[in-house]
């Protein structure tokens, strides 16, 4: 059972780290901008995590564009989602320039040997102060058809698709990293407004993440906690059959959940395959901890999380930055300065 992505404090691995690295709950490794000073030193990062850790990883990074891109210094700026419509000279064009942004991140990202970025956002752009313009659109339809390029994009470069933040945050004002935001919308008016990119593009995605938010006319827990929402709406209704991780279990709106170890409990019994626990170290330590009955019941097993989400063979760096389609991305990237 390797249920747990952790975070690192820097840009080189400390003796606590390789430690927790070595715990059989530790199934992936989430980088931040603190991770990050150079392609040459992120590779070296990344080269030293698998290195120490005991199972396969599954290397994740938020690298969606905009506000929201862990790596700068020798990778290209990725705009934010919500900046393709207003540049866009058609509809066409706007899916075209989709399609190659979801390529360029995702083959930047591979180039540097980390497995997936979580992304594309498919929650509409509404009230959500922590969403905004990381959204393709305004409205789920043009949500929809855009990430579907993008996603296609991400598929052309390898790598694998998290969807986020089910079943959408965006109509929603409060920020779930520093509040506990509660949806009192009926579930006909969700239905409606957010669940269509996640309802249309669920056969397309590899992965999900779940909102910390509380949608009170379908269950009073938040949807990263709650049965209903993943096992009786995603899994059931939705047939939604990939890989669902927790968002990060330090965010203040898990706090309902209690303790960090009740919190990561409450997820994976909800339906979540992989929990994060993140910039709280006593609270991931505290986590694992809490999963050793688990791991010796389940016995040594593949991380089937890796297996699904595992990045294929890769271009490196240099040589991607060589390539036709990275020049000609460049190009498309110009129309956003």
């Amino acid at each position: 059972m390797t249920a747990v992505m952790i975070d690192l404090e820097g840009t080189e691995l400390n003796a606590a780290e390789r430690e927790l690295l070595a715990h059989p709950a530790v199934g992936g490794v989430i980088y931040f901008t603190r991770n990050f000073a150079d392609p040459d030193q992120l590779q070296e990062l990344v080269r030293q995590t698998r290195a120490a850790a005991r199972n396969p990883l599954v290397l994740a990074v938020d690298h969606e564009g905009g506000r929201v891109q862990r790596f700068r210094n020798g990778f290209s700026e990725i705009p934010a989602m919500g900046k393709i419509l207003p540049q866009s000279m058609s509809a066409d064009d706007a899916q075209h320039m989709a399609q190659e942004l979801g390529w360029l991140m995702a083959s930047e990202i591979l180039a540097v040997d980390i497995d997936i970025s979580f992304a594309p956002v498919l929650d509409i752009n509404g009230i959500s102060d922590v969403i905004g313009e990381r959204a393709f659109a305004t409205n789920a339809a043009q949500v929809t058809t855009l990430a579907r390029s993008f996603i296609k994009g991400m598929h052309q470069a390898g790598m694998k698709v998290t969807g986020k933040h089910f079943p959408g945050h965006g109509s929603v004002k409060a920020d779930s990293h520093i509040a506990a935001p509660v949806d009192d919308r009926p579930w006909a008016t969700i239905l409606e407004t957010d669940l269509p990119p996640f309802i249309e593009l669920a056969n397309c995605l590899e992965a999900i993440m779940p909102a910390h938010v509380v949608y009170r006319d379908v269950d009073d827990k938040p949807a990263g906690f709650s049965e209903r929402w993943l096992q009786h709406i995603l899994r059931s209704q939705l047939g939604f059959k990939g890989v669902i991780f927790s968002d990060d279990l330090a965010m203040a709106a898990a706090k309902v959940a209690g303790a960090m170890p009740e919190r990561a409990a409450a997820a994976l019994n909800a339906g979540c395959d992989m929990v994060l626990a993140c910039n709280d170290r006593a609270g991931a330590e505290a986590v694992l901890e809490s999963l050793e009955n688990r791991v010796t019941a389940a016995g040594q097993c593949s991380n089937t999380t890796y297996e699904r989400l595992a990045k294929r063979a890769a271009l490196a760096l240099p040589v991607l930055q060589n390539h036709p389609r990275w020049h000609q991305a460049q190009q498309l990237l110009a129309r956003f300065k």
